[in-house]
């Protein structure tokens, strides 16, 4: 866009009494498990298995599969084999390691004989130890030996039941990437972090030298996060620029309330709000001075598990033109005036009203919202939200700082908060704290080592690609952290594992073209992860800018039933490094997996398709796009005998597919005679629907000849009138 009380979910009914011993043993374990490894010596032993690749002979039924014993979750989640002797787990520790020690907290169906065996192929097994009277309760056994995969290897049981684990616990030591001490988890989060208690002197202060910094550094190279503590903050007005995250540290956002504002407008930009990206608000409660806050906002500005009891204004001063904007799991007493807002998405949340439309407004799970009107009004709204999960948040309990990491919901309406937050509280000695100056190689050995990420404010160049290999790895950044990958890397890629939490960062390309930026499983993905998908929550990426940057493919998503909820994928049409070929990036999105779910999918400017969906049973709730403003002429985007590159492009192979809530926008300002032939692309089949489509020429620079295929009127003159198609279907 240019200047136009924790709960954890409750065991499985299942399962079964465990004797007394055994739950004493179980909080030795938890113990065990969460005090955090020392600094010192690189041969202090580590807890090696937890999250890693697990895998099984039998389960005894779908909810007890081998993961569940590595997950940390003791007395929470188990694995339990077919009811016969002869079952075997084993774990991939992902590298070699120097084995130490082998913990089994074992469920009340226990093995009375087994041996713990190491291989380095996952084929060819040695014994590290033979256990041949095992009475159940938790077994401590040491090891001496070396190996990248470990197996329980049951031979008999104790019970007529199978072989049941709470937890199977490998301890050792690695060299890591690179060699070096093992990593510690925890820490301070570094000087742009700013943490305020209720008693804190000169907050106003820091939040005005903060705002001074950043109102207008679009492109500058400041990240800020502001966290405060629960308590009530009284008369204060929190102005956030760029790159800046404001959030309450409470469990719930009533924890924390703000008697005052937290404010987005315009006036770096002459009263103009379309260029306000980048910025976030997260988790409090708001109580606006006059009534009504004000986030005039647009693009990659996420407003979170919010609070407001009053109303919120969504347009600058003076109501000029705004292009967001992105709500979820938040609650708006009043009245939310959506103004000369073009698109905005609403998710899970609760709200006193709505006051009008523009191109495409959009709701899902949310209670008081307006009833489907397309086209006009242009709202289109669903009941519930099929599958969401909360984005991973800081929280303040018992004098130090935890993660939580919420529940998924099907079906979601309303806010997540409303009762006892569901979900798993992680501690902060669990994480590794990224610091500027932290390399790629320290980073994936973070990972391997068993600790999640969080990025503090700032800018990483890496020059390896982050690998996240392990199951249920949060990736968290504060402060719009951003990772620019050297040399034509990949910045990020993600395993085919369950429940990888990515959320809170930006990535910006570098200068040498980078084939992908993020991908999301490896190509030929197949596993099933519906029930614990991966996130991808308020990640952006971008190409140019802040300077010349290129990337083929920017996203690219393999893993099945993968949820990308808020992104803003961006091609950049102004700034430094900004041409044509100079921040040449083809594609924006990439989806292969099957049952991926899109909730707030922004794309724009590709050099030919912004998105292109191959996975079956795909899904998008609210699209918004703006075709590349910088083509020089008809011929640079002609694509065969088709004009033009559709922004959303379903591949001729799907079956099934749906979206609801699409628009693409042109602005050819280059060449204004450009022609599109439609904005959308899709196969002609039963399973294949759309509701609420829209196409949009911008003051008549450029026109789309149809909206979908061959349906839907052409965009016509200078007056920025829509062409709209109500529904799609084959």
């Amino acid at each position: 866009m240019s200047s136009v009380s924790v709960s954890v979910e409750s065991p499985p009914t299942a399962r079964r009494r465990v004797a007394g011993a055994v739950v004493a043993s179980l909080v030795t374990g938890v113990l065990t498990a969460l005090t955090p490894a020392p600094a010192a010596q690189a041969a202090a032993p580590v807890l090696l298995s937890q999250g890693r690749t697990a895998t099984a002979s039998s389960t005894e039924a779908a909810p007890f599969g081998a993961t569940a014993a590595v997950d940390g979750d003791l007395g929470g989640t188990r694995w339990s084999s077919q009811w016969q002797d002869g079952q075997w787990i084993q774990i991939d520790l992902g590298r070699t390691a120097e084995l130490s020690r082998a913990v089994l907290t074992w469920e009340a169906a226990y093995g009375k004989s087994y041996q713990i065996q190491a291989s380095d192929n996952g084929t060819d097994w040695r014994t590290l130890t033979t256990v041949t009277a095992g009475d159940g309760g938790t077994d401590d056994l040491a090891l001496s030996g070396s190996g990248r995969y470990v197996r329980m290897n049951g031979l008999t049981r104790g019970t007529g039941y199978g072989f049941s684990l709470w937890e199977f616990q490998v301890y050792g030591t690695t060299e890591g990437d690179g060699g070096g001490p093992t990593l510690p988890g925890g820490g301070d989060l570094g000087p742009n972090v700013h943490i305020f208690d209720p008693s804190t002197p000169g907050i106003q202060t820091k939040l005005d030298e903060v705002f001074r910094q950043q109102e207008s550094a679009q492109f500058g190279a400041g990240r800020h996060a502001f966290l405060f503590k629960p308590g009530t903050y009284n008369g204060l007005n929190a102005q956030l620029g760029f790159y800046t995250q404001i959030a309450g540290l409470g469990l719930r956002p009533d924890d924390t309330t703000v008697n005052g504002d937290v404010t987005v407008d315009a006036g770096w930009f002459n009263g103009n709000a379309t260029q306000n990206f980048w910025r976030g608000a997260e988790n409090l409660a708001l109580a606006p001075v006059n009534g009504t806050d004000r986030w005039a906002v647009s693009q990659a500005s996420s407003f979170r598990r919010m609070h407001v009891k009053g109303g919120l204004n969504l347009s600058p001063t003076g109501y000029g033109w705004a292009s967001g904007g992105y709500i979820a799991d938040s609650k708006i007493d009043g009245q939310v005036g959506n103004y000369s807002q073009q698109q905005w998405y609403t998710r899970d949340s609760s709200i006193g009203g709505w006051s009008n439309s523009v191109w495409n407004q959009v709701y899902s799970g949310v209670e008081g919202a307006p009833a489907t009107g397309f086209p006009e009004p242009k709202y289109t709204t669903l009941d519930t939200t099929p599958v969401s999960r909360e984005k991973p948040f800081l929280f303040h309990e018992g004098g130090e700082l935890k993660v939580f990491a919420p529940a998924k919901r099907t079906n979601a309406r309303g806010v997540s908060w409303s009762g006892t937050p569901q979900g798993e509280s992680v501690p902060l000695t669990r994480f590794y704290v990224v610091k500027p100056g932290a390399t790629a190689a320290t980073i994936n050995q973070a990972v391997q080592q068993g600790l999640h990420l969080l990025f503090t404010p700032g800018v990483y160049h890496v020059d390896r690609t982050l690998e996240i290999t392990r199951p249920n790895t949060i990736v968290l950044g504060l402060g719009l952290a951003t990772i620019i990958p050297d040399n034509g890397v990949t910045a990020m890629r993600v395993a085919d594992v369950d429940g990888v939490r990515l959320a809170g960062f930006l990535i910006d390309a570098g200068p040498v073209n980078s084939p992908t930026l993020l991908e999301v499983g490896p190509q030929g993905a197949s596993a099933d992860h519906a029930a614990n998908p991966t996130t991808v929550q308020d990640v952006y990426l971008r190409i140019g800018g802040a300077g010349p940057g290129k990337a083929t493919t920017s996203m690219v998503v393999n893993s099945d039933d993968t949820i990308v909820d808020h992104t803003w994928v961006w091609r950049a049409d102004h700034g430094e490094g900004v041409g044509w070929e100079t921040n040449r990036a083809d594609y924006g999105v990439r989806v292969n997996g099957d049952d991926v779910l899109a909730t707030g999918l922004f794309v724009e400017h590709f050099n030919k398709y912004d998105v292109e969906w191959y996975g079956e049973r795909g899904r998008t709730i609210f699209f918004q796009n703006e075709k590349a403003y910088d083509a020089p002429n008809q011929a640079a985007i002609q694509n065969g005998s088709t004009k033009g590159y559709a922004a959303y492009r379903v591949d001729d192979s799907v079956t099934t597919h749906e979206g609801w809530g699409l628009g693409s926008y042109c602005y050819y300002n280059v060449d204004p005679t450009i022609r599109q032939d439609h904005g959308f692309k899709a196969p002609v089949k039963p399973g294949v629907k759309f509701h609420s489509l829209l196409t949009v020429s911008l003051g008549g620079n450029g026109h789309f000849d149809h909206v979908i295929n061959s349906t839907g009127a052409p965009t016509e003159g200078t007056a920025t009138i829509p062409s709209t198609v109500t529904s799609f279907s084959g």
